[in-house]
């Protein structure tokens, strides 16, 4: 789709109805704008498709992936701990691809639009495919598809925003967020049933994120004549990123993303990962129910869609009764819980090496304070982010701020891959050992984090305005 001037139309020659696109927002309008709810309706059907695979991916490699001659060819735990992080590196490292697509060649729209296709091909292949062939081709064509629209779409949904009504901006990000959890939250718990009943498994489990991948690229088109639609930046984007001010902006950000790289590390584990593994070894009857180990991860989604609420009516104006609560100290805060969810997870992991077999319950309460710490990190980072960003730098500096999560799951899958040779060397880091190296590391980069903080100084980009100079802690 071309993305024209305020004023411009497209016309088709058969005398079809034609419509205006808008490439800036309108500064009069004070409501939502009316392209938020396609986003956030696509946003919602996306997470669904790729939390939903990824809730079954190590369950997969570890028990059901195949040969290609039909014979079971399951990976070790370490194996499949170690490429279930590479592939969420490759997730999040794409993004700068696509932030260069979106911001200097195609535009967010067409952008999106495209690799979408190449997402549900993604989907396509895992679930058609149960050898190690389907799985890598799957992979890759999702890493493609989901890395590089991810800068894309939360930029998006900040261009929609103008003068009049970027005070609405923090409560669209709110909703932008609470649509991820609720379609990861329901796939969450589907994906698991599916691959563990004999009469649908790895095919069927995988085959429902790939509808819903289908019908997310659907709710996105349907929008198309309601977006705002922000020209590309073609060499104007070169020049701004590699400008002073643009280098600078990145610079500073990149100092607190060195920081929340070392929380991604941590909170990838709990989707999926090593707290999926953990559960295997924990009672899983909770109040009536009887769990699978790939269940219990669906306490995060289903608590982020409560504590998002409690946080910004409750607890945040009470903690700013204190002292004021910039996002940098939001952050810090963030940072601190996360280790504390690892204690719990570090203590449940000692009773199981000593031979118990403790309750669920107690790695439900570990989601608890993990998924406080989410909303403090991950949500305020998405807004810091968008508006710390020069206006034409958007998409690369939403990417920069997914980069973060690469660079966590890439440590810990090199920590992984190196586990064999470590232990050798007689380092252990297995079982208990393991997450108390994570607890530490936890608490030692957020007591750092508090002191580089204080030295952060930002600018304030919306579009439509002047930069706004000021500290940000």
């Amino acid at each position: 789709m071309s993305e024209l001037g305020p004023s411009t139309q497209i016309s088709a020659d058969d005398g079809r109805r034609s419509a205006a696109y808008r490439t800036s927002p309108d500064r009069n309008l004070s409501s939502m704008p009316p392209g938020v709810p396609y986003i956030i309706g696509n946003e919602a059907a996306e997470r669904f498709s790729f939390y939903g695979m990824r809730s079954i991916l190590i369950v997969f490699m570890t028990t059901y992936l195949m040969s290609a001659n039909g014979k079971l060819a399951v990976m070790s735990d370490t194996e499949a701990t170690a490429w279930f992080h590479e592939f969420v590196f490759g997730v999040y490292f794409l993004p700068i691809l696509g932030a260069i697509i979106s911001d200097g060649l195609l535009g967010k729209y067409r952008t999106i639009i495209s690799l979408s296709v190449v997402y549900c091909f993604g989907h396509l292949a895992l679930a058609i495919n149960d050898t190690r062939l389907g799985l890598f081709l799957g992979l890759l064509l999702i890493a493609i598809g989901s890395g590089g629209i991810k800068p894309c779409v939360s930029a998006h949904v900040g261009d929609q925003f103008g003068a009049g009504n970027q005070h609405l901006l923090a409560r669209a990000f709110g909703w932008f967020y609470l649509s991820i959890n609720l379609g990861s939250s329901i796939s969450n718990y589907l994906c698991p049933v599916l691959l563990n009943d004999h009469r649908f498994g790895p095919h069927y489990a995988f085959g429902l994120p790939g509808l819903l991948m289908l019908v997310a690229t659907i709710i996105f088109w349907m929008g198309r004549k309601k977006f705002v639609h922000i020209p590309r930046g073609g060499l104007g984007f070169l020049r701004e990123f590699f400008s002073r001010e643009g280098l600078t902006a990145v610079g500073r950000l990149f100092m607190v993303y060195l920081f929340v790289a070392v929380f991604w590390s941590l909170w990838d584990q709990s989707s999926g990962g090593e707290w999926t593994l953990q559960a295997r070894n924990l009672n899983l009857h909770f109040l009536g129910m009887k769990l699978l180990p790939e269940q219990v991860q669906v306490a995060n989604p289903l608590l982020i869609l409560i504590l998002v609420p409690i946080f910004n009516y409750f607890i945040y104006p009470a903690i700013h009764r204190v002292f004021p609560l910039t996002p940098l100290r939001k952050i810090g805060i963030g940072l601190f819980l996360i280790a504390a969810s690892f204690l719990i997870i570090w203590w449940i992991q000692v009773r199981i090496d000593g031979g118990a077999r403790p309750s669920v319950g107690w790695q439900l309460l570990a989601y608890v304070v993990l998924t406080s710490s989410e909303v403090m990190v991950s949500i305020t980072g998405l807004e810091f982010s968008y508006t710390q960003a020069p206006k034409r730098m958007k998409s690369m500096v939403m990417a920069t701020w997914l980069f973060t999560v690469a660079l966590g799951n890439q440590f810990t899958a090199i920590l992984n891959f190196l586990m064999p040779a470590l232990s050798k060397l007689g380092i252990d880091l297995k079982h208990a050992a393991y997450f108390r190296f994570f607890t530490l590391l936890m608490f030692f980069t957020a007591v750092l984090f508090v002191f580089v903080a204080r030295f952060y100084r930002g600018k304030t980009y919306i579009q439509g305005e002047a930069p706004i100079e000021g500290a940000a802690l």
